[in-house]
């Protein structure tokens, strides 16, 4: 299960951190990433890591803002965004699937939390 927190709204140029609580005790097991789905736009992947390695990967729209990280002992994958724009407002999705690959299609992941809105004024 991934619960998703911390979406909020702020301003452009302002940061926020938003989390995803995964439960279960295989996370090294998983690619974890982020996806991002503005109103009536499709799902776009973000940013990934895979947990056992620790390696990232961000689509170009976020790299040099976005960071990804986790805190293994909780279980937790962390997006850190700052210097935030307007095209950043959408609903942000944390997603799992078992492998050390990390893939950029939605349809290749199989488990989703619920989402947890961003929005940028």
């Amino acid at each position: 299960q991934l619960v998703e927190s911390g979406g909020g709204s702020v301003r452009a140029g302002g940061s926020l951190r938003v989390s995803c609580a995964v439960s279960g005790n295989t996370y090294s097991a998983y690619c974890l990433s982020w996806f991002r789905q503005a109103p009536e736009k499709e799902r776009e992947w973000v940013a990934s890591i895979n947990t056992n390695y620790g390696g990232t990967n961000y689509a170009d729209s976020v790299k040099g803002r976005f960071t990804i990280s986790q805190d293994k002992a909780k279980n937790t994958v962390f997006l850190q965004m700052n210097s935030l724009k307007p095209e950043d407002t959408a609903m942000y999705y944390c997603a799992a699937v078992r492998g050390t690959y990390c893939p950029l299609r939605r349809n290749d992941y199989n488990y989703w939390g619920q989402g947890t809105q961003v929005t940028v004024s």
